[in-house]
């Protein structure tokens, strides 16, 4: 799928499993989450969402931080055999929630830069920005990306939820992909085979234009109405 599907399967995919895990403890992380939770969870999947493209110099992920990002793009092409193949598997995943899981214990400084970078990259894929004027562009969103972390971070957004989110972020991803030809090595680097592949749809074709992303977006705004206190953010008569 295209860099914006993926995004927006990200928002997708956090906001529905909220009523799931609401007050519930898994891997002995605890789920008490309100809506900063709900909002700082969508953009970390969203974020999360894009990461296995690291590995295609090509995909928005890679051309989020300019210099930097097409650098690791590089990296992780050598480091995992190119595009759809390590990065695109269970064991990319656990590695990446395990390492995300292990920073916020380490840092809550490190956890918020972190955090950071995925709003930013999340409102890249999402489509935020003008690529008329790309510097002016950026300058607005690195601000807009800064505040909303800010405003997170102030009004007390546990984060010890983000190594699951991250990982869950990439699972979404995969899933994506799956529902396309080309389909996704999950077992990598142990069972090289393609789970999906030559089944689902054309990347970027009518099917994902026409349906997938229409209904992404649909959805995210049925479980906002659904998952958000609007009565109650509503002034007295």
């Amino acid at each position: 799928m295209m860099g914006h599907s993926h995004a927006l399967s990200g928002v997708v995919g956090w906001m529905a499993i909220v009523p799931f895990v609401q007050g519930r403890e898994f891997l002995g992380i605890q789920f008490d989450i309100g809506p900063g939770e709900i909002v700082a969870g969508s953009l970390v999947c969203a974020g999360a969402a894009l990461i296995p493209d690291l590995d295609s110099k090509s995909s928005t992920i890679s051309q989020t931080y300019g210099a930097v990002t097409r650098w690791l793009s590089l990296v992780f092409a050598w480091m995992f055999g190119g595009h759809r193949n390590g990065t695109h598997s269970l064991l990319f995943a656990v590695l990446l929630g395990v390492v995300t899981q292990v920073l916020a214990l380490w840092s809550d400084l490190a956890v918020q830069v972190f955090v950071f970078l995925l709003v930013g990259i999340a409102f890249n894929g999402l489509g935020f920005g003008s690529e008329k004027n790309r510097v002016a562009s950026e300058v607005i969103t690195a601000m807009v990306v800064g505040g909303i972390t800010l405003a997170l971070y102030t009004s007390g957004v546990d984060y010890t939820w983000i190594g699951l989110a991250v990982a869950f972020g990439c699972l979404l991803h995969f899933i994506g992909d799956m529902a396309t030809e080309m389909g996704v090595p999950l077992l990598w680097p142990f069972w090289k085979y393609r789970f999906g592949q030559n089944i689902g749809f054309t990347t970027d074709g009518k099917v994902e234009r026409l349906i997938v992303t229409p209904a992404l977006t649909v959805a995210i705004v049925l479980l906002t109405f659904y998952l958000f206190p609007w009565p109650e953010l509503l002034p007295e008569a």
